[in-house]
């Protein structure tokens, strides 16, 4: 059903950053509706939704003025920000119930997947993901990273959606799909950033999954890409 219903979004990228975000739905049906964010995020994370549902489209808290929903989210969409009302991402999510998984309160950068089963009231039951990237599956070897200095800029995103935290460095190595950046910056697991290149006229979004410090005492950055990839 298309409903442009009102909807508060609450996201925890990590232990240490959050964020929340009023938008408006696409569509919308008893399991899972569509809407745009001014943020990025990514297939697999885990959002709580906050909406004026019609208690006939409900599975649970039918007599609420409010319905609560944790939702995974299953595709996205890139937007262009200036011909979208700012919206940088379109995404499509399955509604999986009242409350997250256990694992979810100590990990919230964890990413999970559709189970087989449904639940007792007919909404999606998650999995945690397996922990292939789009690099790494079981028939495919692990992506080649080629160690070229490329000079980009990091942009982190902060809580109120715009953009902070730049520095302009170079990547250790890179592939299509994701990059190691040497870093100054203090950004957990989780985050999400935009990284440009002036030398490639492009600009990504990408997510750490690791901050590790190398044996020169320098720190890096470990990062897939999300929604494109890196035109090399």
């Amino acid at each position: 059903m298309e409903l442009a219903l009102p909807v508060r979004v609450h996201c925890r990228e990590s232990l240490d950053h959050e964020w929340t975000e009023m938008s408006r739905l696409v569509d919308v049906t008893p399991f899972g509706a569509r809407l745009r964010l001014k943020r990025p995020t990514e297939i697999g994370r885990l959002l709580l939704l906050t909406l004026p549902m019609p208690r006939q489209l409900r599975c649970f808290d039918h007599i609420e003025d409010q319905y609560r929903v944790w939702s995974l989210v299953r595709n996205i969409r890139l937007l262009d920000p200036r011909a979208e009302k700012g919206a940088l991402v379109e995404i499509g999510v399955a509604f999986v119930g009242k409350r997250p998984p256990r694992s979810f309160e100590t990990d919230p950068a964890r990413r999970y997947e559709i189970a087989e089963s449904n639940t007792e009231v007919g909404l999606w039951a998650v999995k945690e993901e397996s922990g292939d990237s789009l690099a790494e599956t079981p028939n495919k070897p692990r992506e080649t990273r080629h160690n070229i200095p490329i000079e980009v800029l990091i942009e982190a995103f902060t809580q109120d959606g715009s953009l902070s935290e730049t520095e302009k460095t170079v990547t250790e190595n890179i592939s299509k799909h994701g990059a190691a950046v040497f870093t100054t910056l203090n950004l957990s697991p989780g985050r999400f950033v935009k990284i440009s290149s002036e030398q490639y006229q492009t600009s990504v979004l990408g997510v750490i999954r690791t901050r590790s410090l190398g044996a020169n005492g320098i720190a890096r950055l470990h990062m897939e890409f999300v929604g494109s990839e890196w035109p090399l």
